[in-house]
């Protein structure tokens, strides 16, 4: 499974065992840690074109999110628990400790993302530094305010269904199902700005039964425990307390609010923000534009 070249030449491979799952990363570089986190339907190879640059600063580590890529897909239960945010972030924590990190940076898009700024308002002695790349939390997100932004979420309804609904939709065409994911967040609509490659390791991925079933558990649990533990937090008054980013792109997911830092201003103590153009998959879309986005940030 995966591209039919290495995309991220002179990176190692980790396996990192811990429990029921096995997670899957790819490191390389030297210096202050970064953690690398991909979205939905893509895998680690999602960075191909933005961890090489970071790696001559930093010591970079893109794994797969279990259930996605390479990454094992442990059982699910009915409360959709194995694929809260809460168990994807501690997964990331498990490994980073196996490599020797304690605390580091982190950078995730998309379903990374919300990894990312769960791992933040869980164990903030771990992050160092949060960049999020086109999202609202999943609190935001699923409480659209307009008729436009709850096009954009068609999917989320999707993928949330119970079993096997959207698992037979997807099995039946992965390959439309992967390439119409991408086209419509890509800002021209098409797949250019996507590496052949990378687009066979997409679609190798999700070619796997198991991982299409997984990546619906990711959005199951985006719609009932996720969610749950966000209104909890912000119940709570919780806050990520670690210097936050976000980045978004002109024509991507956040395209659509008048200034998409207001929100994410309610969850941070510490918050800067910006565009890039670019749509929603920022990383392969405009990586020079992200790149001069975070850099800055991350070596602040």
């Amino acid at each position: 499974m995966g591209a039919t070249r290495d995309l991220l030449p002179g990176f190692d491979t980790i396996h990192h065992e811990a429990g029921d799952v096995r997670i899957f990363a790819r490191k390389g570089g030297s210096g202050p840690p970064v953690v690398l986190l991909h979205g939905y339907p893509q895998t680690h190879v999602a960075w191909h074109r933005v961890a090489p640059a970071l790696a001559e600063h930093f010591t970079i580590v893109a794994p797969d999110l279990r259930g996605y890529g390479r990454s094992s897909c442990p059982p699910t239960d009915m409360f959709h628990l194995p694929y809260s945010k809460r168990a994807m972030a501690n997964d990331v924590v498990g490994l980073m400790a196996r490599l020797g990190f304690t605390r580091f940076s982190v950078v995730g898009h998309d379903r990374g993302g919300r990894v990312g700024y769960r791992l933040a308002l869980d164990q903030p002695d771990c992050v160092d530094r949060l960049v999020l790349v086109d999202i609202l939390s999943t609190l935001d997100q699923i409480q659209p305010a307009n008729e436009s932004e709850r096009q954009r979420l068609q999917h989320w309804a999707l993928l949330s269904q119970p079993a096997p609904i959207p698992e037979s939709l997807i099995g039946a065409n992965v390959s439309d199902w992967v390439e119409s994911r991408l086209r419509r967040g890509a800002r021209d609509r098409a797949l250019q700005a996507f590496d052949a490659d990378a687009l066979a390791a997409y679609l190798a991925a999700l070619s796997d039964p198991d991982r299409v079933h997984s990546t619906c558990e990711d959005f199951r649990a985006g719609a009932s425990c996720d969610l749950r533990d966000d209104r909890e937090d912000r119940h709570t008054r919780r806050l990520i307390t670690c210097p936050t980013l976000l980045v978004w792109g002109t024509e991507g997911s956040l395209s659509g609010l008048p200034d998409p830092r207001i929100p994410w201003a309610r969850w941070c103590t510490s918050l800067e923000g910006q565009s890039v153009e670019a749509g929603h998959f920022i990383p392969e879309e405009n990586p020079a534009g992200l790149l001069a986005a975070i850099m800055p940030f991350l070596t602040a």
